[in-house]
């Protein structure tokens, strides 16, 4: 693939071995992604080492977030039938763990460099992001993300993501970084809060970081939101009362929607004594887990379709996002160079006739300097000085090109925020502002005709990898499947 990186292309190979045992159909998806990297590199805003494959995970991927108390290891155990996480009522563990299923009947720790080495995770080479939080930061990746193994059927071509607690502040920087990175790749992403804290204001900072920023998501209903230990609310008069509390919570930070899960779990219960009370908060919680676990056991089906999408959904955020921008920063850039050159340029002729009046090289409105006669009949002279003003008006045009650039880089990066896609657009307009483009191109780098072929081929592929997984999961006609 021209562009990438010897790393790049031993990835891409590795995952592609990877699938062919598990999920053959995304085979050929692969080879689309290389299409679109193409794209990329084409255009600047991939460098070697990058890749839009690298966007999305490639096994289905459920992470699970909220506080340090809400029961979410307990709630993973249960999930699993066997005990994997450490559990309590105060923090027990400061990394994100990574699950995965294991052929093994016992299960193993692995320490954070296992992910951070093995493509096929969604951690894979995360030590650079993390230095991008603190230089050095990515040799302490072990303090951040740890592997797990389990051997249950249920975590079988699946990934399952527990995160810290929020509310500690150490290394909260880098853990919200992670935080982001994991939640803009998962499937499926449980948001626990705990009942037996029935004073949501409190914990403000958290809701706004786990709801508020994804309240306007476009994926936004990868979202599930639920109360854990709503047991411990059965003594009161109105245990109603605790999860609208919560719910208005949410409300205020802007989340009308969505589902809303009140759970806890069987093995750990408070006991209910009374059986009224016991059978209502009993059927709720069977209901809403199994709702849950249906809901987890769909991100099989729904991840090959999210791989697609995010294949076209890039490609059309290329063109009609990308591409519209790029031409109008360079429409731009090239505007304010023009200008520049001509601000330059007025006051290099201005100092240099200002030098020249005081020098007494103006006989009126002629130039007669002394040496004039010397330099008409001497070819060295005019060599030079014909060299010389070259090299002012180049050197004067590229100062105004970096000049230009300098303004309006600090203006777009302020316009577009943080983020990847954000990240890859800045790239790319530094790609249009080298010093072999010209300001007078209308076309963005790499824009052209062959670029704009492997997009269409890669629109018509995805259309025929969709019919293929609908040709798998559904028979709209009713007939026999052969």
């Amino acid at each position: 693939m021209f562009g990438a990186s010897k790393k790049v292309r031993k990835r891409l190979k590795s995952l592609e071995q990877h699938l062919k045992q598990e999920n053959p159909m995304l085979v050929s998806a692969v080879k689309s992604y290389r299409q679109l990297d193409s794209v990329g590199y084409a255009m600047g805003l991939l460098d070697a080492d990058d890749s839009f494959t690298t966007q999305i995970p490639w096994w289905p991927l459920i992470s699970i977030l909220g506080t340090f108390s809400a029961g979410k290891s307990t709630f993973i155990n249960h999930y699993l039938g066997h005990r994997l996480q450490s559990t309590g009522n105060q923090a027990v563990d400061d990394r994100f763990t990574v699950i995965c299923y294991s052929r093994d009947n016992a299960s193993h720790e692995l320490p954070g460099v296992a992910l951070d080495a093995d493509p096929r995770f969604p951690f894979y080479q995360f030590s650079e992001e993390l230095d991008k939080v603190e230089e050095g930061e990515g040799r302490r990746v072990d303090a951040y993300l740890q592997l797990k193994t389990s051997p249950a059927d249920v975590m079988n071509g699946m990934i399952l993501i527990d995160s810290p607690g929020f509310d500690a502040d150490a290394q909260r920087t880098g853990i919200l970084r992670i935080t982001d990175h994991i939640v803009s790749l998962s499937d499926l992403v449980l948001v626990f809060f705990d009942a037996r804290h029935p004073e949501p204001g409190a914990m403000r900072d958290t809701l706004k970081h786990l709801v508020a920023s994804t309240v306007n998501r476009a994926d936004s209903s990868k979202f599930v939101y639920v109360l854990n230990q709503i047991d411990a609310t059965a003594r009161e008069d109105n245990p109603e009362e605790v999860v609208a509390s919560w719910q208005r919570a949410l409300a205020t930070e802007g989340l009308t929607a969505g589902r809303f899960f009140t759970i806890y779990n069987p093995d750990a219960a408070v006991a209910i004594e009374d059986d009224d009370t016991r059978k209502r908060f009993e059927e709720k919680r069977d209901h809403d887990l199994a709702d849950m676990h249906e809901r987890m056991r769909q991100v099989g089906v729904e991840r090959a379709y999210r791989i697609i999408g995010a294949l076209e959904n890039t490609a059309y955020e290329i063109e009609d996002t990308v591409v519209p921008k790029l031409r109008e920063q360079i429409k731009l850039w090239a505007r304010h160079v023009l200008w520049w050159d001509l601000g330059l340029y007025l006051t290099t002729i201005a100092i240099l006739l200002s030098g020249t009046i005081k020098a007494g090289y103006w006989n009126g409105f002629t130039f007669a300097p002394p040496w004039l006669e010397s330099f008409t009949t001497s070819t060295a002279w005019q060599i030079v000085v014909f060299a010389l003003g070259v090299t002012v008006v180049v050197g004067t045009h590229f100062l105004s090109r970096h000049l230009s650039f300098k303004y309006l880089y600090k203006r777009f990066a302020r316009k577009l925020g943080s983020g990847i896609s954000s990240e890859r657009l800045l790239r790319a307009f530094r790609a249009n502002t080298r010093p072999w483009r010209s300001i007078f191109s209308p076309e963005p780098m790499g824009w052209g005709w062959l670029s704009k072929k492997r997009m269409r081929t890669i629109h018509e592929e995805a259309d025929r990898y969709v019919q293929s997984l609908n040709d798998r999961f559904t028979n709209p006609s009713g007939g026999d499947r052969d």
